[in-house]
């Protein structure tokens, strides 16, 4: 495996750009802010359901721009309504709970050569810009880019501010914050595990491919990317990761299916009675 990349040059101007889920976070950084949301009450059976089936969909036959379409307007129609306070919240509380233990260490320690060497360190994801800009935070980087989803007088409405930051977007507002900083795409870094992340990683001097997945591999070796593996061997590679993302996803949509049964059978269980 190529691991040949240049160490961090100082000097103001440059930056470094983390993708976010699998590169900074084992699993879906937005999937653990919903377990959290869920053991809060947040969630009602037939959210989880319609939630869980689009997971499953995802997980199965991967990812697609009418299935990436479909599970934006799904998240969407969930959250319209809800408190941007109160979610600030259980994001803090989520973080402490559950993302704090999944942190990559090797991707910590290359943020934080990052921040050594005084270039502007950027979280670059599709997740909600507040999960994106609250683990910039608690890392100690420069800020995030990410999903905005609109708010009205403190609450969500259910429609997003532009796009989905994913794919081609990420490069685009990875584009537009250097020029706006000054930096200098040419000597600045990027990290991501996914072909999803190739229009970002292209636009910087320095791309690597942190725990990259079957294609994204193949194309780093291609172009001849860095490549950093941070999972360790055995039960916790990427295959393991998606194995029990989709039990895990079963597991949750058997539960709802239980909750309902039970809830249509509960009136004929007291008539009898």
């Amino acid at each position: 495996m190529t691991t040949d990349q240049p160490s961090p040059a100082s000097g103001a101007g440059i930056a470094a750009f983390f993708d976010v889920d699998n590169t900074i976070i084992r699993g879906a950084s937005a999937f653990h802010i919903a377990q959290g949301l869920r053991s809060r009450g947040f969630f009602r059976k037939r959210d989880l359901l319609r939630f869980g089936w689009e997971q499953l969909k995802y997980r199965m036959f991967g990812e697609s721009k009418e299935q990436m379409t479909q599970v934006r307007t799904e998240a969407l129609s969930i959250i319209r309504g809800w408190s941007v306070a109160e979610m600030a919240t259980i994001g803090e509380e989520v973080y402490d709970e559950i993302l704090a233990l999944r942190i990559f260490a090797g991707t910590k320690a290359l943020l934080d050569e990052h921040r050594a060497q005084g270039h502007e360190v950027w979280l670059v994801t599709a997740t909600p810009v507040e999960i994106g800009k609250l683990i910039a935070r608690r890392l100690g980087a420069t800020g995030a880019l990410g999903t905005v989803a609109e708010h009205e007088h403190g609450y969500y409405t259910g429609r997003l501010v532009g796009d989905m930051l994913h794919g081609e977007a990420k490069a685009t507002a990875v584009s537009e914050l250097a020029e706006r900083n000054g930096l200098a795409l040419s000597d600045s870094f990027a990290y991501g595990d996914s072909m999803n992340d190739v229009p970002m990683l292209s636009e910087v001097g320095h791309p690597c491919a942190i725990n990259p997945d079957t294609r994204l591999r193949r194309h780093a070796k291609k172009e001849g990317w860095a490549m950093r593996e941070f999972r360790g061997r055995g039960g916790k590679g990427r295959r393991s990761i998606v194995k029990r993302s989709i039990t895990g996803t079963a597991w949750v949509m058997l539960a709802v299916l239980r909750g309902i049964k039970a809830a249509v059978r509960a009136p004929f269980t007291r008539k009898k009675s």
